[in-house]
């Protein structure tokens, strides 16, 4: 094999290697741009969720006001059971 053959052969194997070498880093890049495009859609799904879960944590406090207010009605209605009666024990004592 004379010296030319060789650089042939070398030269060949260089272009053939840069050649692999490129289709790889394009695949690299092409699943790389993927998992960002994914990542960018995890993302979203995670403020979306989040915003809509937000206003669960909300009905802890509405709960709470909810049994005040409650409370305050069960007072009412004791109050307005008393007045009853004796509005009743009034009306039958006048006549």
């Amino acid at each position: 094999m004379d010296s030319a053959t060789i650089w042939t052969y070398s030269l060949v194997a260089g272009v053939v290697v840069i050649l692999i070498v490129a289709v790889l880093l394009i695949l690299i890049i092409l699943t790389a741009r993927r998992i960002d495009t994914h990542a960018k859609n995890i993302w979203l799904a995670g403020k979306n969720i989040a915003a809509n879960t937000a206003s669960i944590w909300m009905l802890r406090e509405t709960n709470a006001v909810a049994g005040q207010i409650l409370a305050g009605a069960g007072q009412i209605v004791s109050a307005a059971r008393s007045i009853d009666e004796k509005l009743g024990l009034l009306a039958r004592t006048l006549g």
